[in-house]
Formats: C-alpha cells, structure tokens, sequence
C-alpha cells in the first residue's frame, strides 16, 4: 500500500468530501437504472468505452476518429438516453413522503377498502379498469389530460366511470389526496420492447408511468378480469381482493404480507 501513500498525503478533508458526494451520486444513479432498460444501455457505453481504451492502445486510427467524435458529444448523448431516468431523480429531490401520501392507516382506511371492492366487482364482470394512485411525484400533467372531478373515492363512483356506457371509461382515474381527482386520464405508454406481447394498451400504460413516476397503477383485465398492481415497471397478480388490499396496506401501512404473496420489491415503500 505504500504506493498510495503520496495520493493519500496530499487529500484533505474538501477532496474527500468530494469523493464521498460524488459516490452518493452514482450510487443513486444505479439505484434509478438497476432492472430498467438503462442498464442495458450502460453496459453499451462500457463496450463503447472498451473499443476506445483498445482503439488508442493499438493504435487503431479509423476507429479512434469515430469514437473520439462520438464522445465529443458525450454528455449530450448521456442526457438523451436517460432522460427519463434523469426526470425520475430530479422529481425525487426534496419529496416529503410522511405529509404527501395519499392514505394513512388510522384516517383513510376507508379509501382502500373502497377501492378494493370497486376492483372486485370490475374484475367479476370482466370490466377494463386503470386507477392510479398518486404517491410523491406530482401527476398533475397526466391529471390535465383527463376530466376533472374532485369526488371522494367511493367503489360506487369508480365502478360507474369504466362501465361502457360511460363517457370516461377509456381512460385512467387518478386518485390523489383522497379524492378521486380526474377521469379519462391518457398515460405514456412504456417503451419497454421486452415486455410480453400478450399485454395491451391498458397494460403498457400502467408500466409507462411507473417506469417515470413512483405512482401505484391498479390494472383489471376485461379479457380475463385478473387484477394486477403495477409497482415501478413490475406487475404483481392480485388472485383475491384480499390480495389487493394486502398490497396496499403493504405499500402505504408498512403491514405485513402473507408468506404466499410475492415480495414487492421497491426502493420507496411509504412508511
């Protein structure tokens, strides 16, 4: 180690400082990416970065002038392919998770239990249903996509808005704040091109805002009426409306799930 030891000498407390933010900083940069596409592209800009170590040690001019212009405009190309992930983070600065959640167990168990049945009575009758659930990343430009209507959550009213004859029924409801905020909601659709084939435009949405947003997306299928709760890009299958409400309370309560439901594995469960 005494190698290291010059380095060492000449690091005061301002370089350590430095080191140790910017550790924090790709530390939660990975945190973001870790099971996205952006993995995949990172582990591309390292293949990249390999052919140039290779390029300059063998002195490989073609490949070199290439490569050397493509990371010219690096940084440029590093925020186009990560924009999303870059809107992810930004949007988690500063998020007050305790005074921002849209349930609290002793107050708002009411909503759950709400939205549980109105998700029953949905998949029985094989009804195509979108609810959103806002959680710290504001959702008010998905919410200016949709009609307005500030109700309070009730299984009836849900129920009522994804029958067919219903004006908003092609669309999601976004719930925020205890109330049911707007309806016919339009959602990104996930640009994820390895997601299965079987699922359709409702599905691919509930994946597209969870993959840019940390909101709940509840999904009933009107081909099978299965219930799936999607959780930042991961569906997880709900057999049961107890399964749903044990998700829920799982996310929002801190409850404990039964040892037969599937872990949820999210870096930002609302304590």
């Amino acid at each position: 180690m005494s190698f290291l030891s010059p380095f060492f000498n000449h690091l005061n407390i301002k370089d350590f400082i430095d080191i140790l933010i910017v550790a924090i900083l790709i530390y939660q940069l990975l945190l973001i990416v870790r099971g996205t596409k952006a993995a995949q592209m990172i582990v591309g800009l390292g293949f990249l970065f390999g052919l140039f170590w290779l390029g300059i040690t063998f002195k490989l001019y073609s490949l070199n002038w290439v490569l050397a212009h493509f990371f010219d405009s690096f940084f440029i190309i590093v925020v186009v392919l990560f924009q999303d992930q870059f809107r992810s983070a930004l949007a988690s600065v500063g998020t007050r998770r305790n005074i921002l959640t849209v349930f609290s167990k002793d107050v708002h168990d009411f909503e759950i239990d709400e939205i549980v049945e109105a998700c029953g009575a949905l998949s029985r009758e094989k009804i195509g249903a979108l609810i959103v659930i806002e959680r710290t990343h504001g959702l008010l430009n998905y919410i200016n996509t949709g009609t307005r209507l500030d109700s309070r959550i009730h299984s009836d009213i849900i129920y009522s808005i994804f029958e067919s004859s219903s004006s908003l029924h092609d669309g999601a409801i976004i719930l925020q704040n205890s109330k049911l905020t707007a309806a016919g909601c339009f959602l990104p659709l996930s640009k994820n091109f390895d997601i299965e084939r079987h699922l359709g435009t409702r599905h691919r949405a509930a994946l597209g805002l969870t993959e840019v947003t940390d909101a709940l997306v509840i999904t009933c299928s009107e081909e099978s009426g299965k219930i799936n709760l999607c959780v930042e890009g991961v569906f997880y299958l709900c057999k049961t409306e107890k399964e749903l409400g044990q998700y829920l309370r799982h996310i929002w309560s801190n409850e404990s799930l039964d040892s037969a439901l599937r872990p949820i594995k999210t870096k930002d469960i609302v304590r």
